[in-house]
């Protein structure tokens, strides 16, 4: 019996591999059987469809839509100075997808179930609140002071209290660097830094975890401002100074509430490295806030811009490593792996749903409920 071949014109192949973005030639180097289907040489059968479908990371049934789907990331994604993100992304859009479909699960079995959550989300108004004034209302909030992050060991440390305490007040974090659980498909810090999902019920916050920790923190605060302005938007690229009048507010936001002013007048002592080491961030944020305040001069700030850009040059990062477990803790996030559970148990989540929604399956998922959650 003759295996059936399928007519899939060549455009819409094209479309696939420039969606994940890849050039023709080096995805016919990867899935060498797409030269001959573009050529129009040969045809392909359903087998060797999903094989080009798994490679290429686009669902099945696209490739037999009669219209190319539109997809658009459904915020504004900032990177610095060029702006708000035009360029599509997949491992990106990939993402937010996933973290939108967990948030919409959330929130129905949330209210469903009527379990309170957050109550600052879009609390705040950049046009009549002023920056000193959503500060202090995140430091009664989160119940951490100006110098909250002197006595940490690490900026580690201080992105764990900083995350336990936001998910104390009802926020829910993911913290990735790859897309799911598959390490082939990586987040470029130069597309994602993080973002904020806002909704009343289940506000969502990820953040890039191959950035650096201090970088990851500036992250946290930066897209809590966005929660409390009730604004969704992802950045990308720079770690400061953005055009855009919103992430320019939530980038002073984050900047007072992890370096006050007053608090870094009292202890500058012209060191950018002594004064990262205290507040946990970045050189750079302390830098631009010296600056800013005009602790560090035109000419200093330009030469520790330059000696800067030329040491990050040079920096190499470790691999990651650690517990498969505890990673995919940060990755699902405790309070959402709590409510999944919860569900399960309750018999409001199929086990089918409850794997999707986190990624896990079977055994891993059974040993990552019992044992870690």
């Amino acid at each position: 019996m003759a295996v059936e071949r399928l007519n899939i014109q060549p455009e819409l192949l094209r479309w696939v591999i420039q969606r994940a973005g890849v050039s023709e030639e080096k995805a016919i180097e990867a899935f060498p059987l797409l030269n001959g289907w573009l050529a129009l040489e040969k045809l392909p059968t359903l087998s060797q469809l999903k094989s080009f479908a798994e490679k290429f990371y686009v669902p099945l049934g696209y490739l037999f839509m009669s219209k190319l789907p539109i997809e658009n990331i459904p915020f504004p994604m900032f990177r610095g100075d060029a702006g708000q993100q035009k360029h599509f992304d997949l491992n990106v859009y990939d993402t937010v997808m996933n973290i939108q479909a967990r948030q919409e699960w959330l929130e129905e079995y949330l209210e469903e179930n009527e379990i309170d959550t957050c109550d600052f989300v879009g609390t705040v108004d950049a046009h009549t609140s002023t920056i000193s004034e959503v500060v202090n209302k995140l430091r009664t909030i989160l119940n951490l002071d100006s110098r909250w992050a002197f006595s940490l060991a690490t900026s580690d440390a201080a992105v764990s209290l900083l995350g336990q305490k936001l998910e104390d007040v009802g926020v829910f974090l993911a913290y990735n660097g790859v897309v799911g659980n598959n390490t082939h498909r990586p987040l470029k810090v130069s597309e994602c830094r993080g973002f904020a999902l806002v909704n009343e019920k289940a506000p969502y916050i990820f953040v890039n975890s191959a950035d650096s920790k201090s970088a990851q923190l500036f992250t946290l605060i930066h897209e809590v401002a966005h929660l409390m302005l009730g604004v969704s938007a992802g950045h990308a690229g720079s770690e400061v100074l953005y055009h855009e009048a919103t992430e320019q507010y939530c980038d002073m936001v984050a900047a007072e509430f992890l370096v006050p002013a007053s608090l870094l007048r009292d202890i500058w002592e012209n060191d950018t490295k002594s004064a990262s080491r205290r507040f946990k961030v970045s050189e750079l944020v302390i830098a631009r806030r010296a600056h800013d305040l005009d602790l560090m001069s035109n000419a200093d700030y330009r030469a520790f811009w330059l000696m800067y850009s030329q040491r990050r040059m040079q920096v190499k990062k470790n691999a990651s490593g650690g517990s498969f477990y505890l990673t995919s803790v940060k990755r699902v996030g405790h309070n959402f792996a709590v409510h999944v559970r919860n569900a399960v148990n309750n018999k409001q989540l199929s086990y089918t749903e409850a794997y999707r929604l986190t990624g896990l399956y079977g055994k891993t998922y059974d040993n990552f409920m019992t044992n870690n959650i």
